[in-house]
């Protein structure tokens, strides 16, 4: 029964556990991609993904892309024309508005402004992620490295701090129930790439921030430990 509960690939003992803390981390907003699906290939260059922090617990994602700004408050989505007049990023329909430079921002929704919020640039990265169609990511440490799995499609492989980045066709894994575990072996004309994922909690070495997936690598021989999400 393990390998017939999956979602576009991924084995379900990695989603449930993932969509309960994504739940948590929006904060009741509506899932980050529920406006139209951006052309990652397309947005990867031209999109940019903030998530702010506006005091008292309030988080609003954004993501703009062109002329537009995609607004994702707890009330539902929001899509903003940019004002041509402004001299920075403003975008507003008249009764929405959105300002930003650097990582301040501010908003208008109606009668309530959220005049001083920040963009965290770590919740940022993952958001960006699910935006540009990812649907398991991972992290690691000394050296710094991340993998992005993109179902049916591709994976990801960066390392060495981000100097260092190789892709590989999409293999579906093998799994086993019983160690609740995914392996996927990949290899192109050149490298080798061993991925495990294994349904236990995980806490990263540097920020101490909490996962559902422990994920093991071998790259071309060396080994890498780290910890993962599913994003979809």
């Amino acid at each position: 029964m393990f390998g017939l509960f999956r979602l576009r690939g991924v084995p379900a003992v990695f989603l449930l556990p993932a969509l309960g803390i994504l739940t948590a981390c929006t904060n009741g907003m509506p899932r980050a991609g529920s406006a139209p699906d951006p052309d990652p290939e397309k947005t990867a260059l031209t999109g940019q993904t903030y998530v702010y922090e506006c005091g008292a617990g309030n988080q609003i994602t954004v993501r703009t892309e062109g002329e537009t700004a995609w607004l994702f408050p707890p009330s539902g989505t929001i899509s903003l024309p940019k004002m041509a007049s402004a001299p920075d990023a403003r975008f507003s329909d008249g009764v929405t508005s959105y300002w930003s430079r650097g990582d301040e921002a501010a908003f208008v929704f109606g009668d309530r402004a959220y005049p001083a919020c920040r963009n965290n640039r770590a919740r940022a990265i993952w958001e960006d992620a699910k935006f540009r169609g990812v649907d398991f990511r991972a992290i690691g440490n000394e050296p710094g490295w991340h993998l992005e799995i993109f179902d049916e499609e591709k994976v990801r492989f960066i390392h060495n701090y981000g100097q260092e980045h190789h892709e590989f066709s999409f293999v579906p894994p093998g799994t086993d129930g019983a160690s609740r575990s995914s392996r996927y072996e990949l290899n192109d004309s050149v490298h080798r790439l061993s991925i495990t994922l294994e349904g236990r909690t995980c806490s990263d070495s540097m920020s101490g921030e909490s996962f559902e997936t422990r994920v093991s690598l071998v790259f071309d021989g060396i080994a890498y430990s780290g910890c993962g999400r599913a994003l979809h």
